[in-house]
């Protein structure tokens, strides 16, 4: 699949992938802020963004696609970090590929099966998603409408103005939602998995530096995770953003991007 991508400053390749609902946009101000020090690409995931979409959205297709990407840009070995449904897209890809990795940065998400399902933000980002398969903005006429019609169903204005972020006007200058919902929706169960708490992990994936970040306010990512991802990564260290939810990269921007920095080091 060919995914649309932005793309920005010099350096080592670095691909971030956004999570549920997300898109590149969504780390563009990241990615300037450390373009100094790495050559960063932001593609926008299958059934999101302007990226094609699919009736398939589970962790093996993601891995492909972004075994395309990587192969199609020539990167190499290059850095990789994910952003909750992106985190665990970017473990599956190392767990398959760790040859391809020269780094990886894990943004508040645990990489097993179920343990965002008891998550009061997982929830929240499941009902969001319930609210665009159930919402027809084709007859709005401007955002201002749209933020009307959304209102009496996303009472806050950030949800509302994150969930507007996947509206774009048709050739006929109606809205559409960019986001393929209804396959998402289908596929909620296969990107809430993960890796199985109880499989052996017989072969530790090493040779690069891991970072997994956790927002202080942010329960997407338990402590009783830590040791299984440890046994996975012996050299993954844990760093908490703080004052920040899950959106880490929005509520706490100059730590994400000193994490991102510490990489190199």
């Amino acid at each position: 699949m060919k995914l649309f991508y932005r793309k920005y400053g010099e350096g080592p390749p670095l691909v971030i992938l956004h999570g549920l609902m997300g898109s590149s946009d969504n780390w563009v101000s990241i990615a300037k802020m450390i373009s100094c020090s790495f050559t960063v690409y932001l593609p926008d995931m299958r059934n999101h963004g302007l990226s094609p979409h699919s009736n398939l959205n589970d962790y093996d297709s993601i891995s492909k696609d972004i075994l395309e990407f990587a192969d199609e840009h020539e990167l190499g070995k290059f850095f990789l970090a994910g952003h909750s449904m992106g985190g665990k897209a970017s473990v599956h890809f190392t767990m398959k590929y760790p040859e391809k990795i020269a780094g990886l940065l894990v943004a508040d998400i645990s990489p097993f099966r179920a343990a965002d399902t008891r998550s009061k933000e997982f929830n929240q980002g499941l009902k969001l998603l319930r609210i665009i398969v159930e919402t027809d903005v084709s007859q709005a006429e401007s955002r201002k409408d749209l933020d009307t019609i959304l209102a009496g169903k996303v009472p806050s204005a950030k949800f509302r103005a994150f969930v507007m972020k996947n509206l774009r006007r048709t050739t006929g200058n109606k809205f559409e939602w960019k986001i393929n919902a209804d396959a998402l929706m289908k596929n909620v169960g296969k990107i809430m998995d993960g890796l199985p708490c109880e499989s052996g992990f017989n072969t530790p994936v090493s040779g690069f530096p891991v970072i997994f970040l956790k927002g202080e306010k942010s329960d997407y990512l338990r402590s009783a995770d830590w040791d299984d991802i440890v046994r996975i990564f012996p050299a993954a260290v844990l760093k908490v953003v703080k004052n920040a939810g899950h959106w880490i990269h929005s509520d706490n921007p100059e730590e994400v991007t000193g994490a991102f920095l510490s990489l190199l080091e």
